[in-house]
C-alpha cells in the first residue's frame, strides 16, 4: 500500500510538473508570439545564399597565386580535396539545421551540446568573423570597380579611396555597406532575392570563364599542362599546402544554417541547402581552376589578376570587363553573406539573455531584427571607412574554423551524449532537439520499474564512457597535430608524440564506434530528418582537419584572437552571466512521454 501511495503522489508530482512546464511554454509562446521571425525561405533562396557567401572575389586572385606558389598544374586536385575537407564540416551542419532550426548557427549549436559559456565564445569569435570579413570585402570593391573607369586614378571621388588626417578612407566601402544593410532591412524574402540576382551574374561570369577558357584551350592544346616539372610540380607537400589553402575559399556554406528559423520546411531544405550549395561552388571552382592553369603555365599566370591576364594573353583583352563584373558581384553577395548572420546570431545570445535585449527585437512590419542588422551595418561601415583591414583577415579564419570544430563535437556529443536537459529558452523555442526521443529505450522501460535501476546505471556507464572517448580523441589529436606543426621539434620526439596521439585517438575512436547510438537516432531517422554518415569517423576527421588549420595560423593572428576573446570573457562574465536566462535554472527534460510530447514542445 505504501508503495502504491508513493507511485500515485510520484504521477500526481509528475502531473504537477507537467502542467507548470505546459503553463510556462505557454506562456512563452505568447510573449513570443509577435516576435517570430518569418518563414519565408526555399530551397532555391537558401542555394543562393550559400553560393553567393561562398564564392567570394578571391577566386579571381586565389587561382594565380596558390598554382604559383603550391600547386602548379595539380591545382585542380587542390580545390577537388579542399572541397572534401568543407564537406565533412557540412554533413555536420547539415543534421544539425534540421534538428536543430534556430537562429544563432553554431552558437545555437553549442549552445545546447556543449554549454552557455563555450557557446558565448563561439558567438563571440563569429561576431569578429563577420564584421572583420565584411569589412576586408567592402574594401576590396572599390580596387575592382577601377578596372571599368580605366583605372584608380580615375575613379568618381566618392568612390576612390581618400587621405583624411593621414588616414586612408574609403566612403565607397561604407556607402556599399549602407545599401546592404538597407535591403537586409526590407525582409528576408527581398534579401534572398536580391542574393540570388546577384549570384547569378556572378556565376554567369564564372561559366563565361570555363566555356571561353575552353574553347581556347582545345585550340592552343593546353600549353599549360606541358610544363617540365610535370601535373604535380610541388609534389604532394605541395599539393596538400594548396588545399589547406583553398580550403578557406569554401567559407560561407555555414551561413545557411543561421537563417534556419527562416525557412518553410528546415527538416527537408536545409540539408539539401547547404550540400547543394557546397557542391556547386566544388564544381565551379575546379572548373575554372582546370582552365586557368591549362591556358597558361603556373610559373607565368600573374598572382594579382590571373584570369583577365590569361584572356588578355589570348587577345581578349574585353573580357576583362565580364570578369571585373564577377568580381564585383562576388564582392557584395559576400558582403550580404557576411551581414546576414550577425544579426542574427546576436538576436539569439540577445534571447538567451546574454546580450541586451535590443538586439532581439524583430519588427513587426518586416519580420527581421532591424535593429540587430542596422547596429551590425554601422559598425561593419565604419570600420570599413577608416581601417584597412587586410592585416586582420586571418582572424576571419579563426571564428570559422573555431565554429566548424564546435559543430563536429556537438555531433559527438548529441548522438553519444545528449543532454538530460535543455535551457527553456526561446532561442531554443524553434528547436527539434527538444522533439525528438534522443534516448528512446527510457521510455520503453518505463512501465516496468524493476528493469528502470539497471537501465539507469546502463545509461550512466554508456555515457561516462562514451565522453572520456570524446575527451581522449580530443586530446589526441591535440597532441597529434602539436607535434607535427611544431618547428624546431626534433624528428625522434616528433615520431613518439605522434605515435603516442595517433595511438589514442585510434583506440578511443574505435571504442566509441563500438557504444550503440541507434537510440538517439531512431525516431529523427523515422520522421525524415538528416543524419550525418560515418559518425564517429567524420565528425573526428573534421576536427582533425579544423585543428590542424587552426594551430598553423599565425601567431600575431592568435595574440589578436586571444585578446578579442579575453574581452568577450570579461562581458559575460561582467554581463552575460548576471543576465543569463539559465540564472533562474529554468530547464526542461528532453525526453518526453507520448502523452505529454505535444505539449512539451513549443514549435
Amino acid at each position: 500500500m505504501m508503495n502504491n501511495g508513493g507511485h500515485n503522489s510520484s504521477a500526481a508530482f509528475r502531473c504537477l510538473v507537467r502542467r507548470k512546464r505546459v503553463d510556462a511554454a505557454t506562456s512563452t509562446k505568447q510573449t513570443l508570439a509577435t516576435q517570430q521571425l518569418a518563414r519565408k525561405l526555399s530551397l532555391f533562396d537558401l542555394v543562393a545564399i550559400g553560393v553567393g557567401a561562398t564564392i567570394g572575389a578571391g577566386v579571381y586572385i586565389l587561382v594565380g597565386t596558390v598554382a604559383r606558389e603550391h600547386t602548379g598544374p595539380s591545382l585542380t586536385v587542390s580545390f577537388f580535396i579542399g572541397g572534401l575537407a568543407a564537406a565533412l564540416s557540412a554533413f555536420c551542419y547539415a543534421e544539425l539545421a534540421c534538428r536543430c532550426p534556430s537562429a544563432g548557427s553554431a552558437y545555437h549549436y553549442s549552445y545546447v551540446c556543449i554549454g552557455e559559456g563555450v557557446a558565448w565564445l563561439i558567438g563571440w569569435a563569429l561576431i569578429l568573423e563577420y564584421t572583420l570579413g565584411g569589412a576586408a570585402v567592402a574594401r576590396g570593391v572599390a580596387p575592382n570597380l577601377a578596372s571599368f573607369f580605366g583605372g584608380v586614378d580615375k575613379l568618381p571621388s566618392i568612390l576612390a579611396r581618400q587621405t583624411l588626417f593621414g588616414i586612408v578612407v574609403d566612403p565607397g566601402a561604407a556607402i556599399l555597406v549602407v545599401i546592404i544593410t538597407a535591403l537586409l532591412c526590407t525582409g528576408i524574402k527581398e534579401s534572398s532575392l536580391a542574393q540570388a540576382i546577384i549570384t547569378t551574374v556572378n556565376i554567369s561570369a564564372l561559366v563565361f570563364i570555363i566555356l571561353a577558357g575552353a574553347y581556347l584551350g582545345c585550340k592552343t592544346g593546353w600549353p599549360g599542362y606541358e610544363v617540365s616539372s610535370g601535373y604535380f610540380s610541388f609534389g604532394i607537400n605541395g599539393l596538400l599546402a594548396g588545399s589547406a589553402t583553398v580550403f578557406f575559399s569554401y567559407i560561407g556554406f555555414d551561413i545557411v544554417a543561421s537563417t534556419a528559423e527562416e525557412v518553410k520546411n528546415p527538416q527537408r531544405d536545409m540539408p539539401l541547402g547547404i550540400g547543394i550549395a557546397v557542391s556547386i561552388c566544388v564544381i565551379l571552382y575546379m572548373l575554372v581552376s582546370a582552365v586557368i592553369v591549362g591556358l597558361v603555365p603556373y610559373y607565368a599566370l600573374d598572382p594579382d589578376t590571373p584570369i583577365s591576364s590569361a584572356f588578355a594573353g589570348y587577345g581578349m583583352e574585353w573580357a576583362v570587363y565580364i570578369i571585373t563584373a564577377g568580381a564585383v558581384t562576388a564582392l557584395c553577395a559576400s558582403l550580404i553573406g557576411a551581414i546576414i548572420p550577425q544579426p542574427r546570431i546576436l538576436m539569439a545570445m540577445a534571447r538567451d539573455g546574454l546580450l541586451p535585449s535590443f538586439f532581439s527585437d524583430i519588427s513587426r512590419h518586416t519580420q527581421v531584427p532591424v535593429k540587430g542588422t542596422i547596429a551590425t551595418g554601422i559598425f561593419i561601415a565604419i570600420l570599413a571607412f577608416f581601417m584597412d583591414v587586410s592585416q586582420l583577415a586571418g582572424m576571419v579564419s579563426v571564428g570559422t574554423l573555431l565554429s566548424f570544430t564546435v559543430v563536429a563535437l556537438s555531433i559527438l556529443i548529441l548522438r553519444y551524449v545528449p543532454p538530460d536537459e535543455l535551457p527553456f529558452l526561446p532561442s531554443d523555442q524553434q528547436s527539434n532537439v527538444s522533439g525528438q526521443h534522443l534516448d528512446a529505450f527510457e521510455t520503453d522501460v518505463a512501465g516496468r520499474p524493476l528493469l528502470q535501476s539497471d537501465v539507469a546505471q546502463d545509461k550512466l556507464r554508456r555515457r561516462k564512457l562514451a565522453a572520456w572517448s570524446i575527451t581522449m580523441v580530443c586530446f589526441g589529436i591535440l597532441v597529434v597535430v602539436a607535434a607535427i606543426s611544431t618547428e624546431g621539434l626534433s624528428s625522434i620526439l616528433c615520431f613518439i608524440l605522434t605515435g603516442i596521439g595517433g595511438m589514442l585517438v585510434i583506440c578511443c575512436l574505435t571504442m566509441l564506434n563500438s557504444i550503440d547510438q541507434a537510440g538517439t537516432k531512431e525516431s529523427f531517422t523515422k520522421s525524415g530528418g538528416f543524419m550525418c554518415p560515418f559518425v564517429p569517423f567524420l565528425p573526428v576527421a573534421s576536427v582533425l582537419i579544423n585543428t590542424y588549420l587552426l594551430l598553423n595560423i599565425g601567431a600575431q593572428t592568435w595574440i589578436r584572437v586571444l585578446i578579442w576573446l579575453g574581452a568577450g570573457v570579461i562581458i559575460y562574465i561582467f554581463y552575460g552571466r548576471g543576465h543569463s536566462l539559465l540564472f533562474d535554472d529554468v530547464r526542461r527534460p528532453i525526453t518526453h512521454t507520448n502523452d505529454d510530447h505535444a505539449d512539451a514542445t513549443l514549435s
